[in-house]
């Protein structure tokens, strides 16, 4: 009896134990779904859409945003080479993308309908930027270091026969000259109206060429123009030996590179990211990925990988 009641007392400590290990089994399945949803992290963190306006600096730096982004795990839809602010803007605020470069003294003069809002100084421009956009659902992160202005370019060749050093020199010739830019530049306050307003250029004919790209260059270097707007950090202008004339009525205002993006999809680890990008974004090197990418037919996606990791934004 005494060997029974043993029998019987270690069966039931086995089935007992037997019991609490498929329990915690079952539980450590779940805890493993729990912690493992399906469609993982990308799922969680979603989808970015970036996009960019129509000429190279646009698409070397939405190529930054979008890869910063896949490398900390995000989904990125990519959609460059849109078109112009008209078209871009719009699809931001629409939610067609989310994400794209701007500059703070451009972008205030578009939204401000040409009020003259955008000065020299960065910090003011881009906090009224802040204010412009905020009933649109886009924030304003953090501007960059670098800048690009528009700007007046000729030939060395017509600069020394016309004796051009600065912008006003143009006043005295601009009715014999031909001044070509993109389709939007007459409509623009930083543009062809601007020049007309702060120095009196009233040239001989306006023709809509693209936004400072290969068929603005071509057109230059061919005479079919004489004066080009072109874009201040383009590293063609100095291969190409052109002259880029001095600004001396203040036109243009702080035009620091920045990321604008819809509050529905921002989050403090997506502003982080787009910062850090902004904080390393100098003058110069934009200026030295430009001249990769324009003069020496380089990828741009390349060419901002290569940065990124250079600067340790990505693994």
């Amino acid at each position: 009896m005494r060997f029974m009641r043993k029998s019987a007392h270690r069966s039931r400590w086995v089935a007992m134990l037997a019991l609490v290990l498929l329990v915690a089994t079952g539980c450590g399945d779940s805890q493993e779904v729990a912690q493992e949803p399906e469609g993982g992290d990308d799922t969680e963190r979603g989808t970015v859409v970036v996009g960019s306006t129509n000429f190279s600096e646009q698409e070397i730096v939405a190529e930054m945003y979008a890869l910063v982004l896949e490398d900390a795990g995000y989904t990125v839809e990519r959609r460059f080479q849109l078109g112009s602010r008209e078209v871009v803007l719009p699809a931001l605020e629409q939610g067609e993308i989310d994400l794209y470069p701007e500059y703070v003294g451009t972008a205030l003069e578009f939204l401000s309908g040409g009020a003259g809002e955008a000065t020299s100084d960065t910090a003011a421009t881009t906090e009224k930027l802040r204010e412009r956009f905020a009933d649109k659902g886009v924030a304003v992160l953090e501007p960059a270091p670098a800048q690009d202005r528009n700007g007046l370019v000729v030939t060395q060749e017509t600069a020394d026969r016309l004796g051009l050093e600065t912008v006003s020199d143009l006043e005295a010739h601009a009715g014999e000259l031909v001044f070509g830019g993109p389709p939007e530049c007459p409509q623009r306050p930083l543009c062809l109206q601007g020049y007309e307003e702060a120095y009196g250029l009233e040239f001989a004919e306006f023709r809509p060429l693209d936004a400072a790209g290969p068929v603005t260059w071509a057109a230059l270097e061919n005479g079919d123009i004489d004066v080009a707007l072109m874009f201040t950090t383009q590293g063609v202008i100095e291969d190409k030996g052109w002259v880029l004339l001095e600004e001396d009525a203040e036109l243009q205002p702080a035009e620091n590179i920045v990321p604008v993006i819809r509050e529905e999809v921002l989050t403090d680890e997506i502003a982080d990211l787009l910062d850090g990008v902004s904080a390393r974004l100098t003058t110069e090197a934009i200026t030295a990925l430009n001249r990769e990418v324009d003069a020496e037919a380089a990828d741009p996606r390349s060419v901002a990988e290569a940065w990124l990791q250079e600067n340790g934004l990505i693994s």
